[in-house]
């Protein structure tokens, strides 16, 4: 099977403990981050935490976790290219062949509070980055922003060992256009929360 190491971090973990279940029995090692692996953990699944991969802590509260290149080397990097797997090698990186990520809920906090300093933690830095790396690399990694997909990629994966390129180009259109909304959401509440006129007439 092609997919051998998968990174997981989601604040709607709706179905995540069933998929990572699945990818598990299938020989995938499992990546995550904070609450993420504290949570497929309590629920029997093997976790590498992104601390112990990179061998630095997740600091300023949470605010930088992912943000290190023993994973976005691992997640950019073109398989058969000369060059970059000679930069993997020479920096002990590993490919990550599945990233699995939804953002934190911004929307649902514009929803419920209009406090600046709630709404700026609530904007999702690196969570925004995997997701346009995965995409931008779908070729090489398959990218899961919805967790509607994930029952259509065990079946690909059982069916003939991989995600097949059709898919893996729907997934990578489904992240970009995730990432866009959820900018466009963030340009439009702080707009209002700042009197600000839109950006395009400035």
């Amino acid at each position: 099977m092609n997919i051998k190491r998968a990174l997981i971090s989601v604040s709607d973990k709706r179905g995540i403990i069933e998929f990572a279940k699945k990818l598990q029995e299938r020989g995938v090692e499992i990546i995550s981050t904070g609450g993420t692996a504290n949570f497929l953990e309590k629920n029997g699944i093997k976790v590498m935490k992104v601390s112990e991969l990179t061998g630095f802590p997740e600091i300023l509260d949470g605010r930088v976790k992912t943000l290190h290149p023993k994973i976005f080397g691992a997640i950019l990097a073109k398989f058969g290219n000369k060059q970059h797997m000679k930069d993997l090698e020479d920096n002990n990186i590993k490919f990550i062949d599945m990233v699995v990520v939804n953002l934190s809920p911004f929307e649902e906090k514009a929803k419920k509070t209009r406090n600046e300093e709630k709404l700026i933690e609530c904007i999702d830095i690196g969570g925004v980055a995997l997701l346009r790396a995965a995409a931008k690399n779908y070729r090489d990694v398959v990218v899961l922003s919805d967790p509607d997909d994930y029952e259509k990629v065990i079946k690909s994966l059982d069916d003939c060992g991989d995600v097949t390129l059709h898919m893996r180009r729907i997934f990578a259109l489904k992240a970009f256009y995730r990432t866009m909304k959820y900018d466009a959401e963030i340009h439009s509440v702080l707009s209002e929360l700042f009197a600000s006129l839109d950006f395009r007439k400035l």
